[in-house]
């Protein structure tokens, strides 16, 4: 009988420890999750070409976004594992009320969608921001009409980023002092491994990571990609 009073003891004391513990404070930063881009109508290369900008220019949209510390993003491979789960990893369209949909299963409150269209080297990246909770289209930008040629695809994706944010209830992105400038071939071979990556292609996706990082040897999102293909 003592030894159970001074077990309970114990975990009494135990229990007053723990509330006495300041609480982990949670991220309230508003979150966002971005999807694969739509391919709005494109010719001049073959269809995985477009299948894997699809995935390049969604997860430059997460980078881009992610230089803001004013809200959260959700990792592009969450994302792609919940579209997974729901039969939606092929879907070349989302509508409004699926991605809100995908939105609440990932934790965002906001969700960008996208389309882009090349024809034949004539580019235009198009995004739009959706609030998850009601499905509402708060803002449809596009990128900087001036920027045209398939070359200057990094910057483009960067001004339909920087568009997207701009005059909403939202943190806007913050102003750039320097900016890198990605070689359109760097960023297509990292498509590219994205798709053989999300295939489960990794020895593909290790191939396509190099050359990507062969082009660009600063491209940080190619060589994130390669640590996660070379350690699964």
């Amino acid at each position: 009988m003592r030894r159970q009073n001074l077990t309970t003891w114990l975990a009494q004391i135990a229990a007053l420890a723990l509330t006495a513990l300041p609480a982990v404070a949670q991220d309230t930063r508003p979150g966002i999750a971005v999807l694969p881009f739509e391919n709005g109508g494109s010719y001049g290369k073959d269809k995985e070409d477009f299948e894997s900008l699809r995935k390049g220019i969604a997860a430059l949209f997460v980078s881009e976004l992610a230089q803001n510390p004013a809200v959260r993003l959700v990792d592009r491979e969450t994302t792609q594992r919940i579209l997974d789960e729901q039969g939606l990893a092929l879907a070349e369209r989302v509508d409004r009320e699926t991605a809100a949909r995908v939105g609440k299963l990932v934790g965002a409150r906001y969700m960008i969608t996208g389309s882009f269209i090349d024809l034949y080297g004539d580019f235009r990246v198009d995004a739009r921001l959706i609030n998850v909770e009601t499905g509402e289209i708060m803002k449809v930008a596009r990128s900087d009409p001036k920027l045209r040629d398939r070359k200057d695809m990094y910057r483009m994706i960067q001004s339909a980023a920087e568009r997207v944010m701009a005059g909403t209830n939202l943190p806007p992105l913050p102003v750039r002092t320097a900016s890198r400038q990605v070689p359109t071939e760097a960023l297509a071979f990292f498509s590219r491994a994205l798709l053989y990556h999300d295939r489960g292609d990794k020895a593909k996706a290790v191939e396509y990571y190099r050359k990507a990082l062969d082009l660009f040897p600063a491209f940080a999102e190619a060589s994130e990609g390669l640590r996660k293909a070379q350690g699964s």
